[in-house]
């Protein structure tokens, strides 16, 4: 194994994207940046950022490009980013953000795309039965709850369910994936820079299709990010 990668996950909410995302930070030594969890800190803190954003986040809306953007070029220009890569989670959702990426991330390049492969009734179901730690974001699942009254396994901080895990906001959201984010799986295999991996069976099978795809398909390195356009 070799240390750095830059690396997108793809894939409709449920897939196990969070999961696999960890998985690969560790694997790989790159930080894993997680749009969702940098929107939901922002809204914890009630930041202006955050502010804005829990109008979308509160009725299953994706939130607008204009928020994001800056959130996650920031991001990118931290050092542990520019010098050992990432694995990049949630973004982007669209052709317009992937485009937008791009510049960002010039002259430096994606070692791979992947989408996690997942059918939607196995989302749905998984996505309801989710579970969050408020504090550290931990997931679990109805199935598999923490092991003292729902009080987190990690850091001891109150397991919910997050207001955006209802059903009809799930619905909402898988609807929107496929109208929105769908096309930029096409978009990104017309580049020739996606693998679909298939993401059902254990979270060891999926890791392991993961690297053994990601290691296929690695790329030169550039040392130095531009400034984008």
């Amino acid at each position: 194994m070799v240390p750095g990668a830059r690396l997108i996950v793809l894939g409709k909410q449920g897939a196990g994207k969070g999961t696999q995302c960890v998985r690969l930070s560790h694997h790989y030594v790159i930080p894993h940046i997680s749009t969702g969890d940098m929107l939901r800190g922002a809204v914890k803190m009630q930041t202006p950022l955050g502010v804005e954003a829990k109008r979308f986040m509160d009725e299953g809306e994706l939130v607008p490009d204009e928020l994001l953007l800056g959130l996650v070029d920031e991001r990118l220009a931290q050092d542990d980013t520019i010098g050992r890569g990432f694995v990049l989670d949630g973004f982007p959702r669209t052709v317009k953000q992937a485009e937008a990426l791009d510049r960002l991330l010039a002259p430096l390049e994606l070692d791979t795309v992947l989408d996690l492969e997942v059918p939607r009734d196995l989302v749905l179901a998984r996505l309801a039965s989710r579970r969050v730690c408020v504090d550290c974001g931990t997931n679990y699942s109805t199935s598999t709850p923490p092991k003292v009254d729902w009080i987190c396994d990690v850091c001891g901080g109150e397991v919910v369910q997050r207001p955006d895990d209802t059903e009809a906001a799930i619905k909402r959201r898988l609807d929107l994936y496929d109208t929105e984010t769908a096309p930029l799986v096409q978009w990104y295999a017309a580049s020739g820079r996606l693998a679909a991996v298939d993401g059902t069976g254990t979270p060891d099978d999926v890791t392991e299709r993961l690297v053994r795809t990601i290691d296929e398909h690695r790329q030169p390195r550039p040392t130095s990010r531009g400034t984008g356009a």
